[in-house]
């Protein structure tokens, strides 16, 4: 199998894998600028990027799996796309709020909102997929 048979899965792979990469990094300067090896040491703004990495890596996985077992199916490339483009931006947006502190909460509640959208139409995609 090579990258060009999942075009849409590896484009948003490697979108979403950034996401949650520059969230990575977040962590890592918040600690080491405050030397915490462990935990959030009771910083509201460690604790946000925290959670801001820690949700990406609960919600990307599944959404990269279900858009690569359609892809694999042969399920419809229109919606895969929009659904795939539609997680990236609901990813976007939730990261820019756990990434930048002091943004607007819109920003987590619209992300999630979309992220949640898109999984819900990726697991309506496969069931059609699958069924059909």
């Amino acid at each position: 199998m090579t990258l060009t048979e999942l075009p849409i899965t590896s484009l948003a792979a490697i979108a979403n894998g950034l996401i949650l990469l520059l969230l990575t990094y977040k962590v890592i300067v918040l600690r080491r600028r405050d030397g915490v090896v462990l935990g959030d040491n009771d910083d509201r703004e460690m604790i946000k990027a925290i959670r801001g990495q820690a949700n990406a890596a609960e919600q990307i996985p599944l959404a990269i799996i279900l858009l690569a077992l359609i892809e694999l199916q042969s399920g419809n490339v229109i919606i895969l796309g929009v659904l795939a483009a539609a997680l990236t931006t609901g990813r976007v947006m939730h990261a820019l709020y756990f990434g930048i502190h002091g943004t607007n909460w819109r920003l987590r509640f619209y992300g999630m909102l979309l992220t949640l959208f898109a999984q819900a139409g990726l697991l309506l995609a496969l069931l059609v997929t699958v069924a059909f």
